[in-house]
């Protein structure tokens, strides 16, 4: 049982290094995405670079294998520990970080990949879909104001950390579970050090607004 708690988060990780802005982009336009633009494996520079079919298409597999890779957790961790629900929690969360460090640094790709983003909306929407709604709905909203996807997706990521850590982390019957936390604070940290560049551009007001390929 030990060895499949350990497998699930190494096939996740594996998921996760299936880098979908690489594989659009060159089905798109015959290009690597990573040598255009931000140079990012994500989402927004897929539409910049390739247009707005290629860029949709990333992020929906990219949410997609998020949710692959926490639901792949929950059912190992299901099996594996006797259907305990504190270990199937786990296992969405480990199995959930462990495919954004694959989507960060795919091994497929030479471990330059992207920000994390797209691959976190899935694992969340597994493991606090509430969360999932609110920042999605805060990405929205900051969209519509700034135009600035960095920036939309930090504030959207600290919502759902906060709804995960909330409802998850401290909303158990006898005591909070400070491993669920710790997995959602990390999963927070890695989308913030992946946008560590962006960060720096907001604080200089350099960072651009959103303009899709036609």
């Amino acid at each position: 049982m030990i060895a499949l708690a350990i497998l699930a988060p190494v096939c996740a990780y594996l998921i996760g290094s299936i880098s979908f802005a690489v594989i659009f982009t060159k089905v798109f336009s015959k290009t690597d995405v990573r040598e255009h633009g931000s140079g990012n494996a994500g989402t927004t520079n897929v539409l910049r670079v390739a247009g707005k079919t290629a860029g949709i298409l990333t992020f929906l597999c990219d949410a997609l294998k998020g949710a692959a890779a926490a639901l792949l957790g929950m059912l190992v961790y299901k099996y594996a520990f006797n259907d305990s629900a504190t270990m199937v929690t786990y296992g969405k969360y480990l199995c959930g970080i462990a495919c954004m460090i694959g989507h960060a640094f795919p091994i497929w790709f030479g471990f330059k990949g992207g920000k994390c983003a797209a691959t976190s909306v899935g694992i969340f929407a597994v493991c606090c879909p509430i969360g999932i709604g609110a920042g999605l709905i805060g990405y929205a909203v900051n969209m519509a104001i700034t135009r600035i996807v960095s920036l939309s997706t930090l504030i959207a990521t600290v919502l759902v950390v906060g709804f995960s850590i909330g409802i998850n982390g401290f909303g158990g019957i006898t005591e909070p579970d400070f491993v669920v936390i710790a997995l959602s604070l990390l999963g927070g940290v890695i989308v913030f050090w992946r946008h560590k560049d962006n960060i720096k551009r907001l604080i200089k007001g350099e960072e651009k607004k959103l303009r899709i390929k036609k």
